[in-house]
């Protein structure tokens, strides 16, 4: 299912990261921006819950910024800062109303009020939070001319958004917490280095028939799911050689994806698993990059993962 934020939140990080210096820090209430007065003809009809409000506006409605307001406010707590808000939408084409999508029945879009956000778009974080929960904010989305490559111009969008509840984000631990596992011999070995990043030796070890997850550090936290969005640090290495061809630990930097838009040897993998763990994965390639070659740039043959699992959402 296609998430209307996925489409439209990292085009307006690069509308809205262009006008330089440093984001205001946000106030106690939630703050408007942009040509808030084409959005004061909107018009919101309340249609019970998991429905989509009526809304009725002026049309066409052009906005040449990105302009977001509290149309409707709720009675619920102020979002804060370094939460994630629960939010459905509902968005509209901003030249003839027509109904673009409605995620009001659907599972609720989940929003990181995190400084990622704030350093990107300014003008999404500062309206969220310090809005009220229950609360309806109208964004409207600049459109776009016809390019020169022959793509068709694009109206601007108008989204109404309903802020559901809001909680503080899970915690992001900095290294696995847990127990340690011995794991049963023939398995590649793994050790830390005086850094504490995990090297993992192959020797020996025979090409895997089927998947193989074992704990080394069995973590305490949330079983994660393969629908859930994990936050890791990992090292890969090619079971034929045992060189290093992807590290986390290099970069110094987490990394977090939806465990369902990797290998399948990693969404299988570490579907049960819990946040705290260290897991071992042995991939077959079927289940690795089964169509890899050497001029693919993608790694070829069995592979072997060290996973931490540090965070779930």
């Amino acid at each position: 299912m296609r998430r209307l934020l996925a489409i439209l939140i990292p085009g307006l990080l690069l509308l809205t990261a262009c006008g330089g210096g440093e984001p205001a820090a946000p106030e106690p209430t939630s703050q408007s921006a942009g040509e808030t007065a084409k959005l004061d003809s909107l018009k919101l009809t309340d249609n019970g819950e998991k429905k989509a409000p009526g809304v009725e506006f002026t049309k066409p409605l052009d906005v040449k910024d990105p302009t977001i307001k509290v149309v409707k406010e709720g009675d619920g707590d102020r979002v804060k800062a370094n939460q994630v808000a629960d939010i459905s939408i509902v968005a509209f084409n901003g030249k003839d109303g027509s109904t673009v999508e409605d995620t009001f029945a659907k599972d609720p879009e989940k929003l990181e009020l995190n400084d990622d956000l704030k350093s990107g778009s300014a003008v999404i974080y500062n309206a969220f939070v310090g809005a009220k929960v229950g609360s309806h904010l109208a964004l409207a989305v600049p459109g776009k001319a016809a390019s020169a490559q022959g793509g068709d111009a694009q109206p601007s969008q108008l989204l109404v958004i309903k802020i559901l509840a809001a909680k503080d984000a899970p915690k992001v631990l900095d290294k696995p917490e847990g127990d340690a596992v011995t794991p049963p011999a023939g398995l590649p070995t793994v050790k830390e280095n005086d850094k504490g990043v995990p090297v993992i030796s192959v020797d020996g070890v025979a090409a895997p028939t089927a998947l193989i997850s074992q704990d080394l550090i069995k973590g305490k936290g949330q079983a994660i799911k393969e629908t859930d969005t994990v936050t890791v640090n990992y090292v890969g290495v090619a079971l034929a050689g045992g060189k290093v061809f992807d590290s986390s630990f290099d970069s110094g930097k987490k990394a977090t994806f939806p465990l369902n838009g990797v290998i399948k040897g990693w969404t299988q993998g570490l579907s049960g698993k819990t946040v705290g763990s260290r897991v071992l994965l042995v991939i077959p390639k079927a289940l690795a990059y089964p169509d890899a070659t050497a001029a693919s740039g993608q790694p070829v043959g069995d592979l072997v993962f060290v996973v931490d699992i540090l965070g779930v959402k």
